[in-house]
């Protein structure tokens, strides 16, 4: 089967990881697979070599608009695919639109990948342009249901498919001492108990909260540390409260990693701190990881736990710093219980191989909602 992927940018974001976690699942059970890229430099890429990229560079305004549809209008006639699946909205519209083109596209799914995919202008060329569209869905059963409540489709247009963890990845692959390594690399000692939060340097992941929880925790827990892992727009402003609230000893911006898998396994806990989530992949990645999670209860994030870990509301640093206490209050044995736990909880419910099947059977369906 040819599939074309289509998606608004490949930087470090969850939804860029999951497209590119399926390219190659699909590439690795013998499928042609092209993905390519509206806009920005390919920061996130499939590991298979048969997964074809092709980068558009698209600019945000009309014009640069337009080229990239006629652009991607000619990919669509080259490649004929059986079947394309496009993510995130500027991917999702203009996927849409090219059918108005007559460019043939025998199956066009499109998926959101968050609970807040902007504002009522956004909402609004969702709703106008569905009957473009022969499936759309979006990453949990709230962001479903957001989507919904702001009226971009009605009831039954939108339904829930969970993102894919890759379990063969995020999974316990160091040795004692090789965490040991990696910890001492950090300057981070058996004595300390470390948190790691991974993400986008983004108001959507509410940083702010988590540095004033941790500086409330720190208070009682002098020996508490936090990695923060990701870039973006307000690292300086980050920095700069992390300086301000006298958490320099205490924690750490580590940038762009690539080696997230190994960083999970160092660490003794995630944290996630977002304002809001479509799915909240990286704490799936967590529990796969088999760490104890603490996060904000937002978006998918629920539906992920499944019950495992501690749960706060947005916005709440009281309660963030609470949970996280409670959670290096755990015993070594009770830590061990939760992260084996989450795990079996992940390979049930999102393995990337059982969510790849289910994609093939919505690319291969000709019903349309």
């Amino acid at each position: 089967m040819k599939t074309l992927f289509i998606i608004t940018g490949l930087g470090m974001g969850g939804a860029e990881r999951q497209v590119c976690d399926l390219a190659d699942a699909l590439a690795n059970g013998g499928h042609k697979v092209t993905v390519v890229a509206l806009t920005g430099n390919i920061e996130t890429a499939p590991a298979a070599a048969e997964v074809e990229i092709i980068a558009l560079r698209m600019q945000k305004t009309l014009s640069g608009f337009l080229q990239a549809m006629s652009k991607l209008r000619k990919i669509v006639l080259e490649k004929q695919p059986d079947a394309v699946h496009a993510h995130m909205f500027h991917a999702n519209i203009m996927a849409r639109l090219l059918r108005l083109s007559g460019a043939k596209i025998p199956r066009l799914i499109c998926t959101a990948h968050s609970s807040n995919e902007g504002g009522s202008l956004r909402m609004l060329a969702y709703r106008l342009t569905n009957f473009l569209s022969d499936f759309n869905t979006n990453v949990s059963q709230e962001a479903v249901d957001a989507f919904v409540a702001k009226k971009a489709f009605r009831q039954g247009q939108l339904l829930a498919m969970p993102n894919g963890i890759d379990t063969d990845k995020f999974k316990k692959i160091l040795t004692q001492s090789d965490i040991n390594a990696l910890r001492n690399t950090l300057g981070i000692t058996a004595q300390h108990f470390c948190f790691i939060a991974i993400g986008r340097l983004h108001e959507a992941k509410d940083y702010p909260n988590l540095l004033a929880a941790f500086h409330a925790l720190v208070q009682q827990q002098p020996h508490a540390r936090l990695l923060i892992v990701g870039a973006g727009s307000l690292e300086c402003e980050l920095k700069q409260l992390c300086i301000t609230l006298g958490l320099q000893a205490h924690c750490q911006f580590l940038g762009l990693r690539t080696d997230i898998a190994a960083l999970l396994n160092a660490a003794d806990a995630f944290v996630l701190s977002s304002r809001y989530e479509g799915f909240g992949l990286v704490v799936a990645e967590a529990m796969a990881c088999e760490k104890p999670v603490v996060a904000t209860d937002c978006g998918g994030v629920k539906e992920v736990t499944g019950g495992n870990g501690f749960l706060v509301p947005p916005q709440n640093p009281h309660a963030l710093a609470q949970a996280m206490q409670q959670c290096m209050e755990l015993t070594s044995d009770a830590r061990l219980q939760m992260g084996t736990a989450s795990r079996k909880h992940i390979e049930s419910s999102f393995s990337l191989k059982s969510v790849a099947a289910q994609w093939l059977k919505i690319y291969q369906c000709p019903r349309s909602l």
